[in-house]
């Protein structure tokens, strides 16, 4: 039996082998020594495991960045709202209001140098630098901007905020005291623009947001 063994390279077993080796054929079909068999490794399940769930968890609370959404939703609302100026400046500028629905929406230019809806008029410089500030807050947000929502929320106040900016600086009567052009006149209500409207809807859905405990970041925590 041995013999046998010996010849078609079985290993050996009995009482005399060693646990674990296996004979390694030689030459003449002698066993030539013996070999250690392979032994798996200990995986470290706990490491494993934490790798594994670490990743998922940080995709899901996390996910894509919002950079572009946010940078898209402003240069749409500033194109439109810049758009929008220069339509009324040109045709309806020292003409008569357009009446929209009756006289409960009109269209009217004013020139505006207060803030949203012709509040704080002898404050134009200081909320122009309250503007920029604005701008610069939400661009450092940004980078860890990872919730669709706050993208869309920030991006209606980066375009109001640069729109209502734009007239600040470049239109009369100087740079940083410019005058801001209003056009949308409802009845019983202060005069305003596209830009204001955004700032106004970008506030209400950033406080929606929060009392939902919803974070740019994509993350979401109960108090």
């Amino acid at each position: 039996m041995a013999e046998a063994e010996r010849i078609t390279g079985t290993p050996e077993t009995g009482p005399d082998s060693e646990p674990g080796t296996a004979a390694v054929p030689g030459a003449g079909g002698k066993a030539g020594g013996t070999a250690p068999r392979e032994r798996d490794e200990p995986r470290d399940e706990t490491l494993d495991g934490n790798e594994a769930g670490a990743t998922p968890a940080r995709a899901k609370g996390r996910g894509k960045r919002r950079i572009g959404t946010l940078f898209l939703v402003a240069a749409v609302v500033y194109l439109l709202d810049l758009g929008s100026k220069a339509l009324v400046v040109a045709k309806l500028e020292h003409h008569a209001p357009i009446e929209v629905i009756g006289s409960l929406l009109r269209l009217e230019v004013i020139r505006n140098r207060g803030a949203a809806f012709s509040i704080g008029e002898a404050l134009t410089i200081f909320l122009t630098i309250i503007a920029a500030i604005v701008i610069v807050v939400i661009i450092r947000i940004a980078r860890k901007l990872y919730s669709l929502p706050w993208g869309i929320a920030l991006g209606l106040l980066l375009g109001g905020a640069f729109g209502n900016l734009t007239d600040r600086i470049f239109r009369t009567p100087g740079v940083f005291e410019g005058a801001v052009v209003d056009f949308i006149a409802p009845a019983h209500f202060a005069v305003f623009n596209l830009a204001d409207s955004a700032i106004v809807c970008g506030g209400i859905l950033i406080v929606i947001l929060s009392f939902r405990g919803l974070d740019p970041d994509g993350t979401v925590h109960k108090d």
